[in-house]
């Protein structure tokens, strides 16, 4: 259990702040970071690193993955007598409900990159449609604060409507959206009708009335504002800003999927290679398991050094040591995409940490009929994935000064544990 939570911790606190020194970028004005720029040195404030929305989504992912330490605790948070074994078997229910949902997830994952990126394109489509209506419309779309302009939308519909029969066909919409020059992406004015007709004709009688149109421009300038948020000015440049930061989101999505999508020589190889190296793996994983955990009880014996430290500490290192490598050396690369991908394989570490390895050790605890009690271990974890969770779920954006926030956590935990086991007696 100390390697469990010293692996989850040094993950996200160590390697998750010399990630962030070791792969910094320049910061914009915009604070947005320059790929492969780093000339400000060590500025708190001035240098930083920025991910994808994907990695978001994945420390999401790893602050959802805590949920079975929570239930496994239940009887000591409730100061249950009875019902231990009950929770431990939910617990390893729901870790493996989760392990299971994680690695559908990653099947799936092209799947909705795929959906993503034709979401974007239907949103880069509206904004250049938007932006193209504002600049030969009688007015503007949206005012000044705020507000929708829906005697604009209406004469935008008219507009549209070219045989005036107050209804837009996919005919009259293909030949607007010929209309418009769309010169930052390859556009197919067919399929680009189709989307936006789906997403307009809600009646789905082939056509668009003007209060469907009214309802989908109003639907659009929302997420306009709430893409451009803190723009404070809704003019001209507003629209300007909204199809600039859709074509930004569009190209990154486009650049992510070509690079997945990226041919290999050969793939049945490939693949026996891999399967191959993960069973020798998990063959030396348990072979050596047993001499490791006699490695550290007589070393702890021969110091008298509590065992849970030497785990919490020491074993992480050597655990860890692979996972660690590939991300420095990903983060050094000091690009939008390698930063992405190297804090998303420190989120899936704990995240398979709190599913697969905590599914196994639950297991273990209820088949032989063992005491669960690590309170404070359970507790160190919760804290730290909640807190990295939280900080990096709702930011794709962190300058260099939230490394030491990431490294601060890292001892905490530590004293935690201590008072908590040898202070107040929970060990």
């Amino acid at each position: 259990m100390g390697l469990l939570a010293g692996s989850t911790i040094m993950l996200l606190t160590i390697l998750w702040g010399s990630c962030v020194i070791v792969g910094k970028c320049d910061l914009s004005e915009d604070s947005t970071t320059i790929d492969s720029q780093d000339t400000k040195a060590f500025s708190l404030f001035g240098s930083g690193v920025s991910t994808d929305l994907q990695t978001s989504y994945a420390a999401r992912i790893m602050a959802i993955s805590v949920l079975p330490f929570i239930v496994v605790q239940i009887p000591q948070i409730l100061k249950l007598k009875s019902g231990h074994r009950l929770t431990l078997l939910l617990g390893l229910i729901v870790a493996v409900l989760l392990l299971l949902t994680y690695c559908l997830y990653q099947i799936f994952q092209p799947w909705i990159q795929r959906r993503k990126l034709e979401y974007s394109k239907l949103k880069h489509v509206m904004s250049g449609l938007l932006k193209h209506a504002q600049m030969h419309t009688f007015g503007h779309l949206i005012d000044d604060d705020g507000t929708p302009n829906v005697s604009v939308i209406e004469k935008l519909f008219h507009k549209i409507d070219l045989d005036n029969d107050g209804r837009i066909g996919r005919g009259e919409l293909q030949a607007f959206i010929v209309g418009v020059n769309f010169e930052d992406i390859e556009l197919d004015s067919n399929l680009a009708a189709d989307q936006v007709m789906a997403d307009f004709d809600r009646s789905r009688n082939s056509s668009i009335e003007k209060g469907e149109f009214v309802d989908g421009v109003l639907r659009w300038l929302e997420e306009a504002k709430r893409v451009v948020a803190g723009s404070g000015a809704y003019s001209k440049k507003f629209m300007d800003d909204f199809h600039i930061t859709t074509g930004e989101e569009h190209n990154a999505l486009l650049d992510k999927h070509e690079e997945d999508d990226e041919s290999i020589e050969n793939p049945t190889w490939t693949c026996f290679k891999a399967i191959s190296l993960l069973l020798l793996g998990t063959a030396m994983a348990a072979a050596f398991a047993d001499p490791l955990v006699d490695a550290v009880h007589n070393f702890s014996s021969a110091t008298s050094i509590p065992s849970f430290f030497i785990s919490f500490i020491a074993m992480p290192l050597a655990t860890n040591s692979s996972e660690a490598v590939s991300a420095i050396i990903f983060a050094s690369r000091k690009k939008q995409r390698t930063l992405s991908l190297t804090f998303s394989e420190v989120y899936g570490g704990v995240t398979m940490n709190n599913t697969l390895c905590l599914a196994v050790f639950l297991a273990l605890v209820y088949i032989r009929g063992l005491t669960w009690d690590f309170s404070s271990e359970v507790l160190v974890i919760f804290l730290v994935c909640i807190i990295m969770g939280l900080f990096t779920s709702f930011g794709t954006k962190f300058p260099l000064w939230t490394c030491f926030v990431a490294f601060l956590l890292y001892p905490l935990s530590l004293i935690l544990v201590y008072i908590l086991d040898y202070k107040f007696g929970w060990s």
